[in-house]
């Protein structure tokens, strides 16, 4: 009876599920832990186990691809004196506050311009700018101002505008003395960062594709840009989601990312929403990851965090098994007869650095590194 009570007891101790019970859990937030250390919120637990399965990576274009902000990427002149037109166009645009007025001035800065003084500034919604230099006008503007001035662009300049205007940019012509002395073209700039995203994604076999309102157009010359795998544009905001529906009936598995309101149901709708730091509260509450940073290569670090979770869960679950299924029959004297007992201080002993074993492969995932790679 006593030997009976003491093998009882052992199984009982050897059998207590702590590794067993541990092993996913202990992995779920270690993993959560270290992603918060280094900028990746995980909302969503199911989203942290999806990602290692995901084919298919959806970007939001402006915003997350694109910096968001235009920045000027050509400048043609009839003079070819590029430096002293974009002077003069940042001199009248110094009193605007548009967005491209500051690209302008942004870029004379950078090419260390001298700016000369302007006087006379005046904006006329949706068409340009005025100004007074040395006595003469200088009117920046799209060609809302050209048609309401009867002006045209010079044969000299034709193509490149047409150039321009093809990929996507937009021009603006600056005016002198009742004609046209030049064209600037700015575009929303894309990200470096983006490029090696892409390129990491598609090393790693996941197709990547861009979703975009914009026209095919400037869509393809962005895409072109990045190596994207493949272009949705001229969507509707309202459309998105069922793009990525669409995507999911063909048996891809789908993670959308994105940062504004108009993301907010294709994040939803995804198996995997992932929100950029820059985003939108309503993007934010609709993803079930969320990048501290507007870097898109912490995809590709989610993705190395999912699987590397997923191999430490095995790993717990595979040690905490193997160890159920040889220590309980010890414990229950399966080798008694060739007189091997288990004493239950052994059977305690086992329990705990079973346990610790399961703490400790969990705790690794503690020194990943999610950094993006260049």
């Amino acid at each position: 009876v006593d030997d009976a009570l003491l093998r009882t007891i052992t199984v009982l101790v050897i059998s207590c599920p702590h590794a067993l019970g541990l092993a996913i859990p202990l992995v779920i937030a270690m993993s959560t832990s270290a992603a918060a250390r280094q900028g990746v919120l995980i909302r969503d637990r199911k989203a942290l186990e999806t990602m290692r399965t995901i084919d298919t990576v959806v970007f939001d274009k402006t915003g997350t691809l694109t910096r968001g902000e235009h920045a000027v990427t050509g400048v043609a002149t009839s003079s070819d004196d590029d430096d002293a037109l974009l002077a003069l166009a940042a001199a009248v645009e110094r009193e605007s506050e548009h967005p491209l007025a500051r690209a302008i001035i942004r870029q004379a800065q950078e090419r260390s311009l001298t700016i000369p003084s302007a006087e006379g500034f005046a904006s006329v919604a949706g068409r340009g700018v005025s100004a007074t230099i040395d006595r003469e006008e200088i009117a920046i503007g799209g060609p809302r101002l050209l048609e309401q001035r009867g002006l045209s662009i010079p044969d000299t300049l034709v193509d490149k505008q047409d150039q321009w205007a093809d990929r996507g940019a937009a021009v603006l012509s600056v005016i002198r003395g009742g004609e046209v002395i030049g064209l600037i073209a700015l575009e929303d700039q894309v990200r470096e960062s983006a490029k090696q995203a892409i390129a990491s994604l598609n090393r790693r076999g996941v197709r990547t594709i861009m979703i975009t309102g914009d026209a095919r157009n400037v869509a393809e010359h962005v895409a072109a840009q990045l190596g994207i795998d493949q272009v949705l544009s001229e969507v509707l905001p309202e459309n998105k989601s069922a793009e990525i529906d669409k995507l999911q009936r063909d048996g891809r598995k789908v993670v959308m990312v994105g940062d504004g309101v108009n993301d907010a149901p294709a994040l939803a709708s995804a198996d995997v929403g992932i929100a950029i730091g820059a985003g939108t509260d309503v993007a934010m509450e609709s993803a079930g990851v969320i990048l501290a940073s507007s870097d898109p290569r912490s995809v590709e670090s989610v993705i190395k965090l999912s699987r590397a979770s997923y191999r430490k869960m095995i790993q717990n679950l595979w040690w905490a098994t193997g160890y159920n299924v040889i220590a309980i029959p010890l414990a229950a004297g399966v080798l008694a007869g060739v007189g091997i007992i288990m004493p239950p201080a052994i059977g305690a002993l086992l329990m705990s650095v079973s346990t610790i074993i399961v703490a400790i492969n969990a705790m690794t995932l503690r020194s990943l590194d999610l950094s993006p790679e260049s």
